[in-house]
């Protein structure tokens, strides 16, 4: 249905955001300058408004000889950090903050968590060989404690996502492995003539075990083993977390490239059980592995069962797995029109957002091929590929034209990170995703400000954990509607790919301008209710003490 607005507005030259992904693409085709650039939105400042902090590339040269690393000490491959100001104004405090990751590598992701409890949300990075860790100093500065923190981990690292997967109220770190490959390994793949060669498929290496880190308070222990995630076999690009089955543990769940994406039940005694077989949620409904990129993991039919969205390639569709309850998921990308949606298409970062406020999670996808050189092979495809808007209409989902979602969603781009919030506060979930190559896009909601229609209510939670985390990660929202409907959230930041979103509870309400009940279980199973909250506000939701 038409309507006389664009849901998105394209604010890159209002905010003043400068920033472009430098990938270094050379002729020998090295397989990271096509996978990287991360985004993470989260409140470095702490004075409540959203930054917007991109991960960046480094000096590649062609040929890379052995031994030689790239090189990101010139300013112009620094992952960049945006301080927002206000009235969709940003500033570059890159420098100041010591956040250009300038000794780290070339970069891939971002993961976001307040590690240390002290209130001020710390970034962990990751790259083609070792990731770093930088503490929030909590006067606008950051510190690399990675040695000290003993997080470095090794190889290729793609996703990675803080949560407390033991309840003991410390954030632990889960770290995505893709590939073992490295510049010595590269191989020659496509045609062998000029300006043909392309990107190798991944099932031309070897796959690399994911890695957890258990925070001790002081540093992280390696218990991937002793936990049972550090399978090789897999070849990971996105996590997100959940507690699928309500018993209290938030469980795991890692998309692969052309394997088995892996469900790592938590048996709640320290170790995870892979279960994605078993429960229908590693292949797709033809018993087949894909592409799985990006990755979330929520409740899109408010029944309050967490169920799982996965990006992939190009004619393989998107998977869509809705929960069953009884441990199980089913396969429900082409009953609920995701399949139809998607099928041209190739998706990377990815969440479930209500981006209208209507009480049903919509989806949104960043997007481009992986080839730079797929029209040659396959002149039906193309690499610049346009984001993608899904409208939830209680369960069943229709591509938002880009007549309706605003111009951006017609202009073509190599997709790849994108993190979700509400940059301004208006009670709107904003977009920012990261292209290959090229400036970010900068999405700003305009559904408040339709005046052709009273837009819905909406209600805007933080959480602060006491006995449990300080973020409040793994709490479970459920807010019970006048109409006697419910809607069900966990708090997270990881989810997509390489990105990291806010961790603010954005619930769209509809009509409705009073919430008569918000039950939150807090993670070590403490329940909270509150009663009769009013809507078009933040709220901070604190743990009691006692």
């Amino acid at each position: 249905m038409a309507v006389p607005f664009a849901v998105f507005e394209e604010a890159n030259a209002p905010a003043g955001i400068r920033f472009l992904h430098r990938n270094s693409p050379t002729t020998n085709k090295y397989l990271p300058e096509t996978m990287g650039g991360g985004v993470a939105l989260f409140d470095f400042d702490s004075d409540g408004d959203l930054d917007i902090y991109f991960t960046n590339g480094a000096k590649i040269d062609d040929p890379m000889l052995p031994g030689k690393k790239p090189e990101k000490l010139d300013p112009k491959y620094w992952n960049r950090l945006y301080r927002n100001d206000g009235n969709w104004k940003f500033t570059d405090v890159t420098g100041k903050a010591g956040l250009s990751g300038s000794g780290t590598g070339y970069g891939m992701g971002a993961a976001v968590g307040d590690y240390d409890n002290d209130g001020f949300q710390d970034v962990y990075l990751t790259t083609i060989d070792g990731n770093a860790l930088y503490r929030n100093r909590g006067d606008g500065t950051f510190e690399n404690v990675t040695a000290k923190a003993g997080v470095a981990a090794s190889g290729w690292s793609s996703s990675a996502g803080f949560f407390d997967y033991n309840n003991d109220g410390k954030l632990d770190l889960f770290v995505c492995r893709y590939l073992d490959w490295t510049f010595e390994k590269n191989i020659h793949c496509g045609e062998r003539k000029p300006g043909e060669r392309a990107y190798c498929h991944p099932d031309n290496f070897k796959g690399a075990g994911n890695v957890l880190f258990r925070n001790n308070g002081d540093a992280f222990s390696d218990v991937s083993f002793e936990a049972g995630v550090s399978n090789p076999a897999g070849k990971a690009l996105g996590v997100a977390f959940a507690d699928y089955d309500g018993d209290g543990w938030t469980d795991i769940y890692a998309a692969h490239d052309s394997v088995m994406c892996f469900l790592y039940h938590n048996r709640g005694d320290g170790t995870f059980e892979e279960v994605a077989l078993a429960a229908g949620a590693g292949y797709n409904d033809d018993g087949k592995p894909f592409a799985g990129m990006g990755v979330d993991f929520a409740d899109y039919d408010n029944d309050g069962l967490p169920d799982i969205f996965v990006t992939n390639l190009s004619q393989e569709t998107y998977a869509l797995y809705r929960n069953a309850g009884d441990g199980s998921f089913q396969y429900a990308t082409n009953r609920t029109g995701v399949g139809h949606a998607t099928f041209p298409y190739s998706g990377w970062s990815t969440k479930f957002v209500d981006y209208d406020n209507d009480g049903w999670k919509d989806i949104f996808v960043a997007q481009g091929h992986v080839l730079d050189t797929i029209g040659l092979t396959a002149p039906n495809l193309k690499y610049l590929q346009p984001p993608l808007l899904l409208r939830n209409n209680k369960g069943n989902f229709v591509r938002v034209p880009p007549a309706e979602a605003g111009p951006s969603f017609g202009s073509e781009k190599a997709g790849r990170g994108a993190a979700f919030g509400d940059l301004d506060n208006d009670g709107a979930i904003d977009a920012v995703t990261s292209n290959i190559g090229e400036a970010p896009t900068i999405l700003r909601n305009m559904t408040r400000r339709n005046t052709a229609r009273q837009p819905n209510h909406w209600l805007s939670m933080r959480f602060e954990g006491k006995r449990a985390n300080r973020d409040g990660i793994g709490c479970r929202v459920k807010l019970t509607m006048a109409s006697g409907k419910s809607q069900f959230y966990e708090v997270q930041t990881a989810s997509g790919y390489l990105s990291a979103s806010d961790r603010r509870v954005l619930a769209g309400l509809g009509a409705e301008a009073v919430v008569p009940r918000i039950e939150i279980r807090w993670p070590g199973g403490r329940v909270q209710t509150l009663a009769r909250v009013k809507a078009d506000r933040n709220l901070v939701v604190r743990e009691p003490a006692e």
